[in-house]
Protein backbone atom coordinates (compact mmCIF):
# COMPACT_ATOMS: atom_id res chain seq x y z
CA UNK A 1 0.00 0.00 0.00
CA UNK A 2 1.03 3.54 -0.48
CA UNK A 3 -0.28 6.14 1.83
CA UNK A 4 -1.42 9.63 0.59
CA UNK A 5 0.94 12.35 0.39
CA UNK A 6 0.38 15.14 2.45
CA UNK A 7 -0.03 18.78 0.10
CA UNK A 8 3.12 20.85 -0.11
CA UNK A 9 1.41 23.70 1.11
CA UNK A 10 -0.22 22.50 4.26
CA UNK A 11 2.75 23.35 6.43
CA UNK A 12 2.94 26.65 5.09
CA UNK A 13 -0.97 28.05 6.34
CA UNK A 14 -0.44 31.51 7.52
CA UNK A 15 -2.59 31.84 10.40
CA UNK A 16 -2.45 34.05 13.58
CA UNK A 17 -0.90 36.90 12.43
CA UNK A 18 -1.95 40.26 11.55
CA UNK A 19 -2.59 41.78 8.26
CA UNK A 20 -0.48 44.22 7.25
CA UNK A 21 -0.90 48.04 8.82
CA UNK A 22 -0.66 49.62 5.31
CA UNK A 23 -2.08 51.78 4.37
CA UNK A 24 -3.20 53.87 7.21
CA UNK A 25 -3.91 57.26 8.80
CA UNK A 26 -1.05 58.99 10.16
CA UNK A 27 -2.89 61.43 11.49
CA UNK A 28 -5.08 59.75 13.29
CA UNK A 29 -4.00 60.99 16.57
CA UNK A 30 -6.70 62.47 19.27
CA UNK A 31 -3.50 64.39 20.99
CA UNK A 32 -1.63 65.65 17.88
CA UNK A 33 -5.23 67.66 16.37
CA UNK A 34 -6.18 68.73 19.67
CA UNK A 35 -2.71 70.10 20.13
CA UNK A 36 -2.81 71.60 17.05
CA UNK A 37 -5.70 73.82 17.52
CA UNK A 38 -4.96 74.49 20.86
CA UNK A 39 -1.86 76.10 19.67
CA UNK A 40 -3.48 77.90 17.13
CA UNK A 41 -2.98 76.14 13.48
CA UNK A 42 -6.40 74.59 13.57
CA UNK A 43 -6.87 76.16 10.01
CA UNK A 44 -4.21 73.22 8.68
CA UNK A 45 -6.18 70.46 9.94
CA UNK A 46 -7.72 69.29 7.00
CA UNK A 47 -3.99 69.48 4.78
CA UNK A 48 -3.15 67.16 8.37
CA UNK A 49 -5.42 64.95 7.73
CA UNK A 50 -4.86 64.87 4.04
CA UNK A 51 -0.89 64.48 4.90
CA UNK A 52 -1.90 61.58 7.26
CA UNK A 53 -3.15 59.83 4.74
CA UNK A 54 -0.26 60.04 2.12
CA UNK A 55 2.55 59.48 5.04
CA UNK A 56 0.39 55.29 5.59
CA UNK A 57 0.19 54.91 2.28
CA UNK A 58 1.34 52.04 0.39
CA UNK A 59 3.44 54.31 -1.62
CA UNK A 60 5.30 56.47 1.13
CA UNK A 61 5.75 53.10 3.15
CA UNK A 62 7.33 51.60 0.29
CA UNK A 63 9.55 55.06 -0.58
CA UNK A 64 10.85 54.68 3.13
CA UNK A 65 12.08 50.83 3.01
CA UNK A 66 14.13 51.62 -0.34
CA UNK A 67 15.73 54.43 0.62
CA UNK A 68 16.78 52.80 3.66
CA UNK A 69 17.39 49.80 2.15
CA UNK A 70 19.64 51.36 -0.87
CA UNK A 71 22.20 53.40 1.10
CA UNK A 72 23.73 56.62 -0.23
CA UNK A 73 26.87 56.04 -2.56
CA UNK A 74 29.79 58.89 -2.07
CA UNK A 75 31.65 59.10 -5.95
CA UNK A 76 34.60 61.18 -5.13
CA UNK A 77 35.67 61.43 -8.71
CA UNK A 78 34.12 60.92 -12.25
CA UNK A 79 35.35 58.28 -14.77
CA UNK A 80 37.93 61.07 -16.40
CA UNK A 81 39.16 61.43 -12.52
CA UNK A 82 38.19 65.16 -12.05
CA UNK A 83 36.98 65.38 -8.37
CA UNK A 84 33.04 65.77 -8.38
CA UNK A 85 32.27 65.11 -4.48
CA UNK A 86 29.03 64.19 -4.89
CA UNK A 87 27.03 61.53 -3.21
CA UNK A 88 24.06 59.46 -4.83
CA UNK A 89 20.80 58.35 -3.61
CA UNK A 90 18.15 55.98 -4.52
CA UNK A 91 15.09 57.93 -6.27
CA UNK A 92 12.90 57.29 -3.19
CA UNK A 93 14.75 59.40 -1.19
CA UNK A 94 14.30 62.16 -3.75
CA UNK A 95 10.55 61.10 -3.54
CA UNK A 96 10.44 61.82 0.16
CA UNK A 97 12.00 64.31 -0.35
CA UNK A 98 10.24 66.32 -2.92
CA UNK A 99 7.07 65.62 -0.77
CA UNK A 100 8.13 67.27 2.53
CA UNK A 101 9.35 70.65 0.98
CA UNK A 102 6.12 70.67 -1.20
CA UNK A 103 4.18 69.98 1.84
CA UNK A 104 5.92 72.84 3.73
CA UNK A 105 7.95 71.00 6.10
CA UNK A 106 11.57 72.62 5.47
CA UNK A 107 11.82 76.47 5.09
CA UNK A 108 8.02 77.42 3.90
CA UNK A 109 6.82 78.57 7.37
CA UNK A 110 9.07 81.44 7.16
CA UNK A 111 7.34 82.70 4.59
CA UNK A 112 3.56 82.60 5.88
CA UNK A 113 2.60 85.09 7.86
CA UNK A 114 -0.29 83.21 9.34
CA UNK A 115 -0.50 82.69 13.18
CA UNK A 116 0.53 79.22 13.80
CA UNK A 117 2.84 78.17 10.70
CA UNK A 118 5.45 76.69 12.86
CA UNK A 119 2.87 74.55 14.60
CA UNK A 120 1.60 73.39 11.31
CA UNK A 121 4.88 72.21 10.23
CA UNK A 122 5.64 70.44 13.08
CA UNK A 123 2.18 68.75 12.93
CA UNK A 124 3.13 68.13 9.54
CA UNK A 125 6.80 66.26 10.91
CA UNK A 126 4.87 64.18 13.33
CA UNK A 127 2.64 62.62 10.38
CA UNK A 128 5.09 62.88 7.31
CA UNK A 129 7.55 61.24 9.94
CA UNK A 130 5.40 57.90 9.79
CA UNK A 131 7.63 57.70 6.88
CA UNK A 132 11.66 57.45 7.68
CA UNK A 133 13.71 59.83 9.47
CA UNK A 134 16.42 60.17 7.42
CA UNK A 135 15.69 62.47 5.10
CA UNK A 136 14.29 65.09 7.66
CA UNK A 137 17.83 65.89 8.82
CA UNK A 138 17.63 68.55 5.04
CA UNK A 139 14.17 69.83 5.77
CA UNK A 140 14.97 70.46 9.38
CA UNK A 141 18.14 72.20 8.94
CA UNK A 142 16.52 74.02 5.87
CA UNK A 143 14.27 75.15 8.39
CA UNK A 144 16.50 76.34 11.03
CA UNK A 145 18.87 78.27 8.61
CA UNK A 146 16.50 80.87 7.73
CA UNK A 147 16.34 82.82 11.19
CA UNK A 148 20.10 82.41 11.41
CA UNK A 149 20.56 83.75 7.65
CA UNK A 150 18.82 87.08 9.05
CA UNK A 151 22.23 88.42 10.63
CA UNK A 152 23.32 89.20 7.10
CA UNK A 153 20.29 90.62 5.61
CA UNK A 154 21.71 91.08 2.29
CA UNK A 155 22.63 87.16 2.38
CA UNK A 156 18.98 86.52 3.37
CA UNK A 157 17.51 88.52 0.88
CA UNK A 158 19.52 86.56 -2.19
CA UNK A 159 18.48 83.03 -0.64
CA UNK A 160 15.32 83.64 2.08
CA UNK A 161 13.36 83.53 -0.91
CA UNK A 162 14.74 80.05 -2.31
CA UNK A 163 14.87 78.51 1.21
CA UNK A 164 11.28 79.36 1.82
CA UNK A 165 10.37 77.78 -1.44
CA UNK A 166 8.01 74.47 -1.47
CA UNK A 167 10.18 73.01 -5.01
CA UNK A 168 12.78 70.68 -4.81
CA UNK A 169 15.58 70.60 -7.10
CA UNK A 170 18.28 68.05 -6.32
CA UNK A 171 20.61 69.13 -9.01
CA UNK A 172 23.90 70.59 -8.13
CA UNK A 173 23.91 74.12 -9.80
CA UNK A 174 24.06 77.90 -8.91
CA UNK A 175 21.93 78.08 -6.01
CA UNK A 176 20.22 81.49 -7.40
CA UNK A 177 19.46 79.38 -11.07
CA UNK A 178 17.24 76.53 -8.69
CA UNK A 179 13.53 77.29 -7.78
CA UNK A 180 14.48 76.21 -4.54
CA UNK A 181 17.33 75.51 -1.65
CA UNK A 182 18.44 73.11 0.93
CA UNK A 183 20.70 74.12 3.61
CA UNK A 184 22.92 72.28 6.07
CA UNK A 185 25.11 72.96 8.55
CA UNK A 186 28.79 71.85 9.69
CA UNK A 187 29.66 72.92 13.21
CA UNK A 188 31.77 70.20 14.80
CA UNK A 189 35.31 68.94 14.27
CA UNK A 190 37.11 65.90 15.76
CA UNK A 191 39.04 66.96 18.59
CA UNK A 192 36.09 69.02 19.99
CA UNK A 193 32.48 67.58 18.96
CA UNK A 194 30.23 69.92 20.70
CA UNK A 195 33.04 71.98 22.63
CA UNK A 196 32.98 74.13 18.88
CA UNK A 197 35.18 77.00 20.64
CA UNK A 198 37.96 74.78 20.12
CA UNK A 199 37.23 74.79 16.01
CA UNK A 200 40.63 75.11 14.07
CA UNK A 201 39.13 75.63 10.67
CA UNK A 202 40.82 78.93 9.79
CA UNK A 203 38.36 81.48 7.96
CA UNK A 204 40.83 83.83 6.07
CA UNK A 205 39.51 87.32 4.63
CA UNK A 206 39.71 88.38 0.52
CA UNK A 207 40.60 91.24 -0.59
CA UNK A 208 36.39 91.37 -1.30
CA UNK A 209 34.23 92.59 2.14
CA UNK A 210 32.58 89.73 3.42
CA UNK A 211 34.18 87.06 1.37
CA UNK A 212 36.38 84.80 3.09
CA UNK A 213 38.30 81.41 1.93
CA UNK A 214 37.97 78.34 4.86
CA UNK A 215 40.52 75.85 5.41
CA UNK A 216 40.19 73.00 7.77
CA UNK A 217 38.17 69.82 7.81
CA UNK A 218 34.66 68.94 9.51
CA UNK A 219 33.58 65.92 11.07
CA UNK A 220 30.24 65.62 11.34
CA UNK A 221 28.16 67.26 8.12
CA UNK A 222 24.78 65.70 7.42
CA UNK A 223 22.74 66.27 4.05
CA UNK A 224 26.26 66.94 1.67
CA UNK A 225 24.33 67.16 -0.89
CA UNK A 226 22.65 70.47 0.16
CA UNK A 227 23.02 73.49 -1.57
CA UNK A 228 24.15 75.49 1.05
CA UNK A 229 26.07 75.62 4.18
CA UNK A 230 26.27 77.47 7.48
CA UNK A 231 30.06 76.53 8.90
CA UNK A 232 31.63 78.01 12.37
CA UNK A 233 35.29 78.60 11.32
CA UNK A 234 37.96 80.51 13.47
CA UNK A 235 38.31 83.94 11.58
CA UNK A 236 41.56 85.22 11.14
CA UNK A 237 41.92 88.47 12.81
CA UNK A 238 43.35 90.56 10.28
CA UNK A 239 40.72 92.48 10.46
CA UNK A 240 37.74 93.61 12.68
CA UNK A 241 37.83 90.67 16.04
CA UNK A 242 38.29 87.76 14.59
CA UNK A 243 37.31 84.22 16.40
CA UNK A 244 34.99 81.38 16.07
CA UNK A 245 32.37 82.95 13.20
CA UNK A 246 29.56 81.93 11.03
CA UNK A 247 29.58 81.18 7.31
CA UNK A 248 27.71 80.50 4.32
CA UNK A 249 28.88 77.96 2.42
CA UNK A 250 27.20 77.48 -1.02
CA UNK A 251 28.56 74.13 -3.53
CA UNK A 252 28.57 75.41 -6.34
CA UNK A 253 29.85 79.64 -6.48
CA UNK A 254 27.85 82.27 -8.81
CA UNK A 255 30.31 81.46 -11.60
CA UNK A 256 29.06 77.80 -11.98
CA UNK A 257 32.06 76.49 -10.77
CA UNK A 258 32.40 73.74 -7.97
CA UNK A 259 33.40 75.47 -4.58
CA UNK A 260 36.43 73.23 -2.25
CA UNK A 261 33.70 70.58 -0.48
CA UNK A 262 35.87 67.46 -0.34
CA UNK A 263 34.11 64.71 1.24
CA UNK A 264 36.34 62.47 2.18
CA UNK A 265 33.94 59.66 3.75
CA UNK A 266 30.54 58.90 4.83
CA UNK A 267 29.77 57.85 8.30
CA UNK A 268 28.85 54.29 8.83
CA UNK A 269 26.15 55.57 11.63
CA UNK A 270 23.93 53.27 13.58
CA UNK A 271 20.87 54.35 12.05
CA UNK A 272 19.81 56.86 10.17
CA UNK A 273 21.10 55.26 6.98
CA UNK A 274 19.04 56.44 4.20
CA UNK A 275 21.13 60.20 5.07
CA UNK A 276 24.53 60.38 4.03
CA UNK A 277 26.97 62.11 6.96
CA UNK A 278 29.64 63.76 5.48
CA UNK A 279 33.41 64.21 6.80
CA UNK A 280 34.08 67.11 3.82
CA UNK A 281 37.23 69.12 4.14
CA UNK A 282 37.94 72.97 2.94
CA UNK A 283 41.12 74.18 1.02
CA UNK A 284 40.70 77.39 -0.18
CA UNK A 285 36.66 77.03 -0.16
CA UNK A 286 34.91 80.62 -0.72
CA UNK A 287 32.16 81.67 2.00
CA UNK A 288 30.58 84.90 3.17
CA UNK A 289 30.28 86.11 6.47
CA UNK A 290 27.19 85.36 8.30
CA UNK A 291 26.96 87.95 11.41
CA UNK A 292 29.97 90.00 13.05
CA UNK A 293 32.85 88.14 13.32
CA UNK A 294 33.45 86.59 16.85
CA UNK A 295 29.81 85.82 17.08
CA UNK A 296 29.72 82.30 15.48
CA UNK A 297 28.15 80.75 18.37
CA UNK A 298 25.46 83.60 18.73
CA UNK A 299 24.80 83.61 15.97
CA UNK A 300 24.32 80.13 14.50
CA UNK A 301 22.51 79.47 18.02
CA UNK A 302 19.14 80.20 16.49
CA UNK A 303 19.73 77.10 14.06
CA UNK A 304 20.41 74.66 16.66
CA UNK A 305 17.15 76.04 18.39
CA UNK A 306 15.00 75.30 15.44
CA UNK A 307 16.76 71.81 15.29
CA UNK A 308 16.94 70.79 18.26
CA UNK A 309 13.24 71.32 18.41
CA UNK A 310 12.94 69.06 15.42
CA UNK A 311 14.73 66.20 17.54
CA UNK A 312 11.89 66.51 20.03
CA UNK A 313 9.51 66.39 17.24
CA UNK A 314 11.07 63.40 15.71
CA UNK A 315 11.44 61.32 18.84
CA UNK A 316 7.47 62.51 19.44
CA UNK A 317 7.19 60.76 15.81
CA UNK A 318 8.77 57.45 16.64
CA UNK A 319 7.03 56.84 19.96
CA UNK A 320 4.00 57.55 17.90
CA UNK A 321 4.54 55.41 14.81
CA UNK A 322 5.65 52.41 16.87
CA UNK A 323 2.80 52.59 19.32
CA UNK A 324 0.53 52.59 16.24
CA UNK A 325 2.55 49.28 15.00
CA UNK A 326 2.37 47.26 18.71
CA UNK A 327 -1.26 48.49 18.46
CA UNK A 328 -1.94 46.64 15.76
CA UNK A 329 -0.13 43.80 16.26
CA UNK A 330 -1.71 43.04 19.47
CA UNK A 331 -5.18 43.67 18.06
CA UNK A 332 -4.62 40.90 15.57
CA UNK A 333 -2.30 38.33 17.12
CA UNK A 334 -3.78 35.73 19.81
CA UNK A 335 -1.67 34.19 22.50
CA UNK A 336 -2.77 31.61 25.18
CA UNK A 337 -6.20 31.76 23.86
CA UNK A 338 -7.02 35.17 23.86
CA UNK A 339 -6.06 38.31 21.66
CA UNK A 340 -3.12 40.43 22.91
CA UNK A 341 -5.19 43.12 23.46
CA UNK A 342 -7.75 41.57 25.63
CA UNK A 343 -5.26 40.93 27.93
CA UNK A 344 -4.29 42.66 31.29
CA UNK A 345 -0.64 42.86 31.22
CA UNK A 346 -0.33 44.18 27.18
CA UNK A 347 -2.95 46.37 27.84
CA UNK A 348 -1.42 47.99 30.65
CA UNK A 349 1.76 47.90 28.58
CA UNK A 350 0.01 50.10 25.96
CA UNK A 351 -1.28 52.39 28.21
CA UNK A 352 2.04 53.31 29.70
CA UNK A 353 3.60 53.70 25.94
CA UNK A 354 0.65 55.67 25.36
CA UNK A 355 0.46 57.88 28.18
CA UNK A 356 3.97 58.55 27.49
CA UNK A 357 3.26 58.69 23.79
CA UNK A 358 0.78 61.76 24.40
CA UNK A 359 3.24 63.47 26.82
CA UNK A 360 5.98 63.94 24.25
CA UNK A 361 3.27 65.15 21.30
CA UNK A 362 1.50 67.23 23.97
CA UNK A 363 4.96 68.50 24.62
CA UNK A 364 6.41 69.09 21.04
CA UNK A 365 3.33 70.91 19.84
CA UNK A 366 3.34 73.76 23.13
CA UNK A 367 6.86 74.33 22.39
CA UNK A 368 6.33 74.68 18.78
CA UNK A 369 3.78 77.02 19.70
CA UNK A 370 6.06 79.12 21.95
CA UNK A 371 8.72 79.08 18.67
CA UNK A 372 5.53 80.48 16.38
CA UNK A 373 4.69 83.42 18.83
CA UNK A 374 8.16 84.07 19.65
CA UNK A 375 8.83 85.22 16.22
CA UNK A 376 5.85 87.88 16.56
CA UNK A 377 7.54 88.74 19.03
CA UNK A 378 6.11 87.67 22.30
CA UNK A 379 8.56 87.97 24.88
CA UNK A 380 7.30 85.81 27.65
CA UNK A 381 6.82 83.24 24.86
CA UNK A 382 10.49 83.04 23.68
CA UNK A 383 11.73 82.81 27.32
CA UNK A 384 9.43 79.95 27.57
CA UNK A 385 10.46 78.35 24.63
CA UNK A 386 14.69 78.77 25.18
CA UNK A 387 14.32 76.89 28.57
CA UNK A 388 11.93 73.99 27.16
CA UNK A 389 13.32 73.27 24.48
CA UNK A 390 16.62 72.48 25.83
CA UNK A 391 14.51 70.70 28.83
CA UNK A 392 12.00 68.88 26.36
CA UNK A 393 15.32 67.97 24.41
CA UNK A 394 17.01 66.89 26.92
CA UNK A 395 13.89 64.43 28.28
CA UNK A 396 11.58 63.41 25.33
CA UNK A 397 14.83 62.11 23.04
CA UNK A 398 16.15 60.14 26.01
CA UNK A 399 12.67 58.33 26.56
CA UNK A 400 12.95 57.31 22.76
CA UNK A 401 15.56 53.72 22.56
CA UNK A 402 13.54 52.99 26.26
CA UNK A 403 10.04 53.16 24.56
CA UNK A 404 10.72 52.20 20.80
CA UNK A 405 12.22 48.92 22.45
CA UNK A 406 9.15 48.41 24.35
CA UNK A 407 6.76 48.35 21.14
CA UNK A 408 9.17 46.35 19.37
CA UNK A 409 8.82 44.26 22.41
CA UNK A 410 5.09 44.07 21.82
CA UNK A 411 5.19 42.61 18.17
CA UNK A 412 7.92 39.42 19.96
CA UNK A 413 10.46 38.00 17.42
CA UNK A 414 8.73 39.20 14.08
CA UNK A 415 9.71 43.06 15.60
CA UNK A 416 12.99 41.65 15.72
CA UNK A 417 13.04 40.68 12.20
CA UNK A 418 13.97 44.09 9.53
CA UNK A 419 11.01 43.27 7.33
CA UNK A 420 8.81 44.40 10.07
CA UNK A 421 10.30 48.26 10.10
CA UNK A 422 10.88 47.90 13.77
CA UNK A 423 14.71 47.58 14.28
CA UNK A 424 15.30 50.80 11.92
CA UNK A 425 12.66 52.97 14.23
CA UNK A 426 14.82 51.03 17.34
CA UNK A 427 17.95 52.38 15.88
CA UNK A 428 16.81 55.83 14.98
CA UNK A 429 16.01 56.27 18.56
CA UNK A 430 19.54 56.96 20.02
CA UNK A 431 20.07 59.47 17.47
CA UNK A 432 17.92 62.17 18.07
CA UNK A 433 19.21 62.65 22.04
CA UNK A 434 22.92 62.82 20.59
CA UNK A 435 22.36 65.65 17.49
CA UNK A 436 22.25 68.82 18.55
CA UNK A 437 23.76 68.47 21.41
CA UNK A 438 23.68 65.17 23.78
CA UNK A 439 22.01 64.84 27.36
CA UNK A 440 24.82 66.17 29.02
CA UNK A 441 25.35 69.26 26.76
CA UNK A 442 21.72 69.95 27.12
CA UNK A 443 20.97 69.67 30.95
CA UNK A 444 23.94 72.03 31.35
CA UNK A 445 22.58 74.45 28.80
CA UNK A 446 19.19 74.77 31.07
CA UNK A 447 21.75 75.48 33.86
CA UNK A 448 23.48 78.15 31.65
CA UNK A 449 20.09 79.33 30.46
CA UNK A 450 18.89 79.40 34.04
CA UNK A 451 22.13 81.32 35.72
CA UNK A 452 22.12 83.88 32.85
CA UNK A 453 18.75 84.61 31.75
CA UNK A 454 16.30 85.00 34.70
CA UNK A 455 13.43 84.95 33.38
CA UNK A 456 13.55 81.55 31.59
CA UNK A 457 12.73 80.12 35.39
CA UNK A 458 10.17 82.93 35.42
CA UNK A 459 8.74 81.23 32.48
CA UNK A 460 8.95 78.07 33.13
CA UNK A 461 7.06 78.34 36.32
CA UNK A 462 4.76 80.55 34.74
CA UNK A 463 3.62 78.00 32.67
CA UNK A 464 3.55 75.43 35.55
CA UNK A 465 1.28 77.69 38.00
CA UNK A 466 -1.43 77.58 34.95
CA UNK A 467 -2.25 73.84 36.77
CA UNK A 468 -1.77 74.82 40.33
CA UNK A 469 -4.10 73.36 42.55
CA UNK A 470 -5.33 70.88 40.06
CA UNK A 471 -3.45 67.91 41.09
CA UNK A 472 -1.73 67.66 44.86
CA UNK A 473 1.44 65.37 43.34
CA UNK A 474 1.95 68.28 40.28
CA UNK A 475 2.08 71.06 43.20
CA UNK A 476 4.44 68.67 44.50
CA UNK A 477 6.93 68.53 42.02
CA UNK A 478 6.79 72.30 41.04
CA UNK A 479 8.12 72.27 45.18
CA UNK A 480 10.56 69.84 45.01
CA UNK A 481 11.80 71.96 41.64
CA UNK A 482 12.40 75.07 43.86
CA UNK A 483 14.36 73.66 45.89
CA UNK A 484 16.73 71.80 43.07
CA UNK A 485 16.87 75.38 41.41
CA UNK A 486 18.42 76.65 44.54
CA UNK A 487 20.99 73.49 44.32
CA UNK A 488 21.75 74.26 40.08
CA UNK A 489 25.08 72.08 40.89
CA UNK A 490 26.01 70.80 37.66
CA UNK A 491 26.62 67.11 38.71
CA UNK A 492 22.60 67.60 39.61
CA UNK A 493 21.74 68.70 36.54
CA UNK A 494 20.22 65.73 35.03
CA UNK A 495 18.18 65.35 38.35
CA UNK A 496 16.83 68.90 37.66
CA UNK A 497 16.31 69.32 33.99
CA UNK A 498 14.33 65.38 34.74
CA UNK A 499 11.99 67.23 37.09
CA UNK A 500 11.68 69.79 34.85
CA UNK A 501 10.06 68.26 31.92
CA UNK A 502 7.91 65.75 33.84
CA UNK A 503 6.20 68.26 35.71
CA UNK A 504 5.74 70.61 32.24
CA UNK A 505 4.41 67.23 30.62
CA UNK A 506 2.18 66.79 33.71
CA UNK A 507 0.99 70.32 33.29
CA UNK A 508 -0.07 70.16 29.99
CA UNK A 509 -1.49 67.40 30.45
CA UNK A 510 -3.91 67.71 33.57
CA UNK A 511 -4.80 71.48 31.61
CA UNK A 512 -6.01 69.43 28.04
CA UNK A 513 -5.96 65.69 28.56
CA UNK A 514 -8.67 63.80 29.77
CA UNK A 515 -8.30 62.83 33.20
CA UNK A 516 -7.80 59.23 32.88
CA UNK A 517 -4.49 60.15 31.03
CA UNK A 518 -3.39 62.98 33.45
CA UNK A 519 -4.00 60.99 36.63
CA UNK A 520 -2.15 57.63 35.35
CA UNK A 521 0.83 59.95 34.32
CA UNK A 522 0.89 62.52 37.75
CA UNK A 523 0.69 59.07 39.74
CA UNK A 524 3.44 57.33 37.88
CA UNK A 525 5.71 59.64 37.14
CA UNK A 526 5.35 62.08 39.36
CA UNK A 527 3.51 60.16 42.52
CA UNK A 528 6.07 57.32 42.26
CA UNK A 529 3.59 54.96 42.11
CA UNK A 530 5.40 53.11 38.90
CA UNK A 531 8.43 50.61 38.42
CA UNK A 532 11.25 51.13 36.20
CA UNK A 533 9.60 49.62 32.95
CA UNK A 534 6.75 50.69 30.88
CA UNK A 535 3.87 47.87 31.33
CA UNK A 536 4.26 49.06 35.52
CA UNK A 537 0.85 51.36 36.02
CA UNK A 538 -0.82 51.03 39.01
CA UNK A 539 -4.28 49.46 39.48
CA UNK A 540 -6.37 52.22 39.93
CA UNK A 541 -5.11 53.34 36.13
CA UNK A 542 -7.80 53.83 33.78
CA UNK A 543 -6.90 51.57 31.30
CA UNK A 544 -9.28 51.30 28.99
CA UNK A 545 -9.84 54.77 28.44
CA UNK A 546 -5.90 55.53 27.60
CA UNK A 547 -6.56 52.60 25.13
CA UNK A 548 -9.62 53.82 23.43
CA UNK A 549 -8.54 57.58 23.44
CA UNK A 550 -4.57 56.49 21.64
CA UNK A 551 -5.08 53.52 19.39
CA UNK A 552 -6.54 54.36 15.97
CA UNK A 553 -9.83 53.01 14.89
CA UNK A 554 -9.03 49.25 13.77
CA UNK A 555 -9.32 49.58 10.04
Amino acid sequence: MTSTPTPAHATHDVTNQPPPLTPYDAAQDTALLEGLRREGAGWAEEEIRRLGLRAGSAEAQEWAERANVHEPVLRTHDRYGNRVDEVEFHPSWHHLLRAAVAEGLAGAPWADDRPGAHVARTAGGLVWGHTEAGHGCPTSMTYAAVPALRAQPELAKIYEPLLTSREYDPELRVPTEKPGLLAGMGMTEKQGGSDVRTNTTLATPTAEPGVYTLRGHKWFTSAPMCDVFLVLAQASPLRDKGGLSCFLVPRILPDGSRNTFRIQRLKDKLGNRSNASSEPEFDGTVAWLVGPEGRGVKTIIEMVNCTRLDCVMMSATLMRRTLVEAGHHVRHRSAFGARLIDQPLMRNVLADLALESEAATTLTLRLSGAADRAVRGDAGEAAFRRIATAVGKYWVTKRGPAFTAEALECLGGNGYVEESGMPRHYREAPLLSIWEGSGNVNALDVLRALRREPATAHALFDELALARGADARLDAAAVRLEGLLTAGSEAGARRLVELMALALQASLLVRHAPPAVADAFCATRLGGDWGHAFGTLPDGADVDAILERALPADG
